[in-house]
């Protein structure tokens, strides 16, 4: 769907809400994408202001792309929807936490989440067991 296709309810971010956010330098904020019922992190984009308010409106997730320069809306596509049920600010107000209900794979690799399959060895760390001891007194 192109986005002069859709009409939000109000045009553009409540002034309340654009005062809080920190942007980075090109005017957007990364958004983590979370499974509003597993809490699996599915994915990371980045919103500016339109795409904050166009999620926050449509009911659907809407980013920018930084590579295309252009929005798009997840799923219009691939048909791997996330519908939208909350969205929050991190304390900072520089990261947006939007939580979804996902139809399909979350990744254009077609895996569950970005972060399927794709961990990277930690060494140099007391295994979690060990930090969560009582250190001694």
């Amino acid at each position: 769907m192109n986005i002069s296709e859709v009409s939000p309810p109000e045009p553009d971010l409540a002034p309340q809400i654009a005062a809080r956010l920190k942007r980075n330098s090109d005017g957007l904020l990364p958004a983590i994408i979370q499974d509003a019922t597993t809490r699996e992190v599915l994915m990371l984009g980045y919103m500016n202001d339109q795409a904050l308010h166009l999620t926050m409106t449509t009911g659907r997730a809407w980013y920018w792309s930084r590579s295309r320069g252009e929005y798009w809306r997840k799923g219009d596509t691939s048909g791997n929807v996330q519908h939208v049920v909350s969205v929050a600010l991190d304390c900072d107000a520089d990261t947006v936490l939007v939580q979804v209900h996902q139809y399909g794979p979350a990744c254009h690799t077609g895996t569950p989440s970005c972060f399927t399959d794709r961990e990277l060895p930690v060494t140099g760390t007391n295994s979690s067991a060990d930090q969560m001891k009582e250190p001694d007194a």
